[in-house]
């Protein structure tokens, strides 16, 4: 999870949403991402698929478990299931809800760490930011 705390908070500096994600295969990280709607003007660049497209082709996701320092939205959580990812670790649900009983239904495993880092970091974004945040998740 330091790692995609780390990702997270590279896309803040960069202006953008502070959401990063991990992908981690065998022990190892495989793939690292951040939001980048903001600064690549791409809607579709959330964290875990900014990850997954860092991650490259793996063939198999067998065994691989996604980071994210948020809970992921209906939209990632579609290209977890997808490409058989069985397990997803969020930093945190509070400031946002996600997709939590999606990925249940779908076989996943969630585990959500609820980390005071995590959730002061999305606070204070939302808060500073409110506008892009719900543009973010769709509700503008």
């Amino acid at each position: 999870m330091k790692a995609a705390i780390a990702e997270a908070k590279k896309g803040l500096k960069q202006g953008g949403i502070p959401i990063g994600s991990v992908l981690v295969k065998n022990g190892g990280i495989v793939g690292r991402g951040h939001n980048q709607r903001v600064q690549k003007n791409n809607p579709v660049l959330h964290a875990e698929v900014d990850c997954l497209q860092n991650a490259g082709r793996l063939g198999s996701y067998n065994g691989c478990v996604l980071y994210s320092t948020l809970m992921p939205c209906f939209f990632c959580s579609g290209a977890i299931v997808q490409f058989g990812i069985k397990k997803v670790v969020a930093g945190e649900s509070k400031n946002f809800k996600g997709a939590k009983k999606f990925l249940h239904a779908h076989g996943v495993k969630v585990i959500d760490l609820d980390l005071e880092e995590c959730k002061a970091m999305m606070t204070s974004f939302i808060k500073k930011n409110p506008k892009l945040w719900k543009e973010d998740i769709g509700e503008l």
